[in-house]
């Protein structure tokens, strides 16, 4: 095989395998945003140190100047003006993080004596504290040792200049993140998943819980941020695949519809001859003027009167049987009027998202006069996927 065969594969070297886990990653934010990053901590610790510089003055504490700013409040600027999504970064996590960890490290000064075992207690010691208060913070071990190493052992350094500090810095953080398009603080606890529908989206949920639950280790990225993350890779991979597909390619084309003046117990009966889960209604041009499912007959009768349930059901199987004064008795009565459609001409790619967060399960299709010409499902759209994917798979 020549060496120009461009089948022909060389193996990467070990050493550069090796030099590679070394070499750092490309940053992803271009130099506006590392500016904003920048101006931001600069002006973040300015604001911290000159108004906890003012209150200290002077004083004096086991016969030495009282400090006003702790080094570590650096790193925690990097954290909350570079990466405010992160759960590192967040108010609970810079306050009580370092607040804590200051107090661990000023009762290990003040107990264990030798710094070399002072200093390691004090770090060990403060992640667990932190870990267990849910308010881990990288500087929080800094904070620690920095007590244990310069023989803090007063407790009112936690209050002044630690916890000072930390919320001086946090309120910065929030003016000036807001203040140039950052949102801070950064929602951090999932949001409860409905239990009143099985959505596509309850399904994403249980299952990103369930993975970071088996990866088990600290991730330096909101919940929240992961899913959005892993959602638009998903959905740049469905353009990918779909970027020649749009809706008339794979919409349904024998459609069943009714009229605003259809009776309800044919609309009934047509649900349960062609076993479909939705009808829509269009008007004498083909226009669509509104859908009904059969959540919308089961609407006219009383939900907490079960009686009126199975009576609302027999009238309708009972092809016209007569009904109670002011029970609607046709379609249009009951139709929902605001209806999602797509254009023909749209691609399928856009309308993934419609499936997967709004609970749609049926997408009416019309053409360029607004006319019905087809219905595309959450079934016609995994058809056309698991198409895709063995096209891909065998390179067609």
């Amino acid at each position: 095989m020549s060496a120009h065969d461009p089948d022909h594969l060389t193996e990467t070297p070990r050493w550069r395998e090796v030099l590679d886990t070394f070499w750092p990653a490309p940053v992803a934010a271009d130099r506006r945003e590392q500016l904003r990053v920048a101006l931001g901590a600069l002006l973040g610790i300015l604001l911290t140190a000159a108004l906890c510089h003012g209150t200290a003055g002077d004083g004096a504490a086991a016969g030495r100047a009282w400090p006003w700013l702790v080094a570590p409040m650096g790193a925690s600027a990097v954290l909350v003006f570079a990466v405010p999504a992160s759960p590192l970064a967040q108010p609970w996590a810079v306050v009580a993080g370092n607040a804590l960890s200051a107090l661990v490290g000023v009762a290990c000064a003040r107990w264990l004596g030798p710094p070399p075992l002072a200093g390691a207690v004090a770090v060990g010691g403060a992640i667990g504290l932190m870990f267990l208060l849910r308010c881990l913070h990288p500087p929080g071990g800094a904070t620690a040792l920095l007590a244990v190493l310069t023989g803090m052992t007063e407790p009112r350094f936690v209050l002044f200049p630690v916890l000072a500090n930390g919320l001086l810095l946090v309120a910065a953080g929030m003016a000036y993140n807001r203040a140039t398009g950052r949102a801070y603080p950064h929602r951090q606890v999932a949001r409860p998943v409905s239990h009143a529908r099985d959505t596509e989206a309850d399904a994403i949920d249980a299952d990103l819980d369930a993975v970071l639950k088996r990866h088990n280790q600290v991730l330096d990225i909101s919940r929240d941020d992961l899913k959005e993350l892993l959602q638009s890779t998903q959905l740049r991979g469905y353009r990918r695949k779909l970027a020649q597909l749009r809706c008339s390619d794979i919409m349904s084309r024998e459609l069943i519809t009714v009229r605003r003046i259809t009776p309800l117990h044919e609309a009934w009966a047509l649900f349960r001859q062609h076993h479909i889960k939705a009808l829509p209604v269009v008007d004498v041009s083909g226009g669509i003027v509104g859908i009904v499912t059969p959540a919308d007959f089961m609407r006219t009768a009383d939900p907490a009167d079960a009686t009126s349930l199975v009576q609302r059901r027999q009238q309708l199987q009972g092809g016209g049987a007569a009904s109670p004064a002011g029970t609607p008795t046709l379609v249009g009565q009951i139709m929902a009027r605001q209806v999602r459609v797509a254009s023909m001409h749209r691609h399928l790619a856009e309308l993934i998202p419609l499936f997967g967060s709004t609970g749609h399960h049926h997408i009416p299709i019309v053409d360029d006069g607004d006319r019905l010409v087809g219905m595309v499902t959450q079934s016609d759209v995994v058809a056309a996927l698991a198409r895709a994917d063995a096209d891909e798979a065998t390179g067609a």
